[in-house]
Parts: C-alpha cells; sequence; structure tokens
C-alpha cells in the first residue's frame, strides 16, 4: 500500500494530496503543472512537506507529527527521471554497478545479470553514455535504480524526451517490469497510451490535489473528469480476456464483465489478459435495438451518469454488467433521444474503431 497525506508549500502553488493505491503501478496523470512531479520529489525525500504523512508498505518515510523524516538517502527509493542523468564518463556497466553499490550488503548472486537480461543491455556493457540512443540510456538508468534494490521504484516522465521509435522501443521493458517485479511502481506521465499499457491504479492530479483515484477502468469511465483525462483520447479502459478467434474474417473476440466484443484480429492465444481501450467518441447510443448495420458491437445498457458540457457535447457513461462504458455525443441527440439516469440505451461501437489491445493480466 502507498499512502499520501501531506501539504506542502511550493511559492504560490500547494500541493493538499491525499491518497491510497495497492502495490502495483500507480500511475500519476495529469496535465503539465498539475504538481505531479512535485509529489513524487516528496515521496523521495527531496522536497519536505509542511505536514503530514508518507509511508510506503508500511514503512513510514515522514511523519510530522511524529517527527519522521528519513533522509533522501536511506528511504530506499529508486528515482528515473525524465534525462537519464548516467555518469558519462563511466561505461553502462559501471553506471549499473553503482546501482549495485548502494544496495548495500551483496544481492542474489544472478541479480546484476537478471536486470541486464530483463533490460536487454548485455550487448551494451561496454560501451558509453553518449554513444548509446535515448531508449538505451533510459533502459540503463531503469537498471541502475533497479539494482539499487529499491522498496518503491519512481518514474518522472521516463519517455516524455523520446521520440515515437525509442518510446514504442522502451514501453515493453517498461512492461516486463511490472509484471515479472515485485516492486511498487509511481509512475508520472501525461501520455494516455502509457496509462493504458502500464497503470494498475490511476491517480489523477489537478492543480496539486489527487482529483480521483482507482483502479484505471472505473477512474477512465467517470464522465466528470473528463476535462482532466482529455476529451479527445478519453475513452473507458477495459481489462478482457482472450475468447476466441475468426481466421476467416480476422477479428478476435474479448471478453469482459459486459459481454465480448469483437475487434481486428489480436496475436494472443485464448485466455490471455489484455486492455484495450474504447474511446468516448468511437461510441454511439440507440434506444432501440439497432438493425443491419456494419458495427460489430452493440452492447445493452442503462444510463447511469450524464454530464451537459457547455457547448455542443454530453459525457454519457451507460452501465453494461460489471462496466461502465463511455460516449461522447452531442447535447442535441441527448434531448432527441430522451436520455437521462436509467434510460435503457444500446451502445455500439465499430470493431475498427477500438484502440490496439496491450497485454495486462
Amino acid at each position: 500500500m502507498i499512502a499520501l497525506d501531506f501539504r506542502q508549500n511550493l511559492g504560490d502553488f500547494g500541493l493538499d494530496v491525499r491518497m491510497e493505491a495497492p502495490a502495483g503501478v500507480v500511475v500519476l496523470f495529469g496535465r503539465s503543472g498539475s504538481g505531479k512531479t512535485s509529489i513524487v520529489r516528496a515521496i523521495a525525500g527531496l522536497a519536505r512537506p509542511r505536514e503530514g504523512r508518507i509511508a510506503v508498505g508500511g514503512t513510514v518515510l515522514f511523519d510530522s507529527a511524529a517527527g519522521i523524516d528519513v533522509p533522501a538517502e536511506r528511504r530506499r527509493v529508486g528515482y528515473v527521471f525524465q534525462d537519464a542523468r548516467l555518469f558519462p564518463h563511466m561505461s553502462v556497466e559501471a553506471n549499473l554497478r553503482y546501482g549495485q553499490k548502494r544496495a548495500g550488503p551483496a544481492g542474489p548472486s544472478d541479480e546484476f545479470g537478471s536486470t541486464v537480461a530483463l533490460l536487454g543491455l548485455g550487448h551494451l556493457l561496454s560501451r558509453r553514455p553518449g554513444t548509446l540512443s535515448g531508449g538505451e540510456r533510459q533502459r540503463v538508468a531503469i537498471g541502475r535504480a533497479l539494482l539499487a534494490r529499491p522498496r518503491l521504484l519512481l518514474m518522472d516522465e521516463p519517455l516524455a524526451s523520446l521520440d515515437a521509435p525509442r518510446k514504442a522501443e522502451v514501453l515493453p521493458y517498461l512492461d516486463g517490469l511490472r509484471r515479472r517485479l515485485g516492486i511498487p511502481v509511481v509512475y508520472v506521465t501525461h501520455a494516455l497510451d502509457e496509462v493504458m499499457r502500464l497503470a494498475d491504479t490511476l491517480a489523477l492530479v489537478d492543480d496539486g490535489r489527487i482529483a480521483a483515484c482507482g483502479p484505471v477502468g472505473e477512474v477512465t469511465a467517470r464522465v466528470d473528469l473528463g476535462p482532466l483525462v482529455g476529451r479527445f483520447e478519453a475513452g473507458t479502459a477495459l481489462d478482457t480476456l482472450v475468447a476466441g478467434h475468426d481466421a476467416e474474417f480476422a477479428l478476435s473476440r474479448l471478453a469482459f464483465a459486459g459481454g465480448e466484443l469483437v475487434v481486428p484480429a489480436v496475436d494472443a492465444p485464448e485466455g490471455t489478459a489484455l486492455r484495450v481501450l474504447v474511446r468516448a467518441r468511437d461510441v454511439m447510443l440507440a434506444t432501440r435495438p439497432p438493425v443491419a448495420i456494419s458495427a460489430r458491437n452493440v452492447f445493452a445498457g442503462t444510463v447511469s451518469d450524464i454530464s451537459l458540457e457547455p457547448g455542443a457535447h454530453a459525457e454519457v457513461a451507460v452501465a453494461i454488467g460489471g462496466v461502465r462504458l463511455r460516449a461522447r455525443i452531442t447535447r442535441a441527440a441527448a434531448a432527441e433521444l430522451g436520455l437521462a439516469t436509467g434510460v435503457p440505451v444500446h451502445a455500439i461501437v465499430k470493431s475498427v474503431a477500438v484502440g490496439r489491445p496491450t497485454v495486462h493480466p
């Protein structure tokens, strides 16, 4: 459990953070300047809150009432910055060994080799940081942090400085860390694709406060949080299992709490856990069962929430089985259909509009 309850003054800006999240990957998501980096700096001990408490896994790192303020170097917190911050005069291996030395007593005999293998660094060990790509440098920085054997890993927008190809290079390694290591991670980003790929818990940060915190699917389905998630890309994250494939038409069926979602074929065996983003702008609503349409996905549900925004749009949440699916429609359509809480509707999703699924057990 990661438990945060603290206040901090930062000039004209202030933090008032209250959040509890289970172990796993906790993603702090929000606009630039919302306070995400300031939160992780307080966790790391690089900035001291005015008051409050910070605890990780039952270990108290800061408690103003009890007079506890563990120094940064003793918090056993790994920190990966936007820029790799490697020692330029050292080889990759020496940079990694530096992190290992900070861990204190020797760890498992295969610790160095397994970390190098996990991050695909074996062929880079003799090189210096100046000869590496941005993605390679970030992987080395992650390895150095892991070899320090942290109780918590903080990652402050580690992919923000990378172009799309380098970002695509690093993301699978980050996904591997999430699935293979038991270290809790607090990950800062403003990129929704990273949220979909990595997050177990999503915390939305707005103006120095946690506006919402919970499982990714629950938070992304809330219509009242549209401005914080970003209206154009906003939608519902569905955790699914591959239920089957249709080889003739190159389609796959993904089972979730509300039924089965038909999508373009995914290269994964039956039973594989996948997360998929259904964007609100790609969901249509009907008050009668549609017939003779091309869309492969039609789900019967009930309007659970509706937000009439200034301007042309309305955000509607539809309860389907055990999930809520968001739809972004016009206010004119909502009025014409008589949409309100409790009204039965059918949510329609085109298969080709569904975002690419990602592995997320």
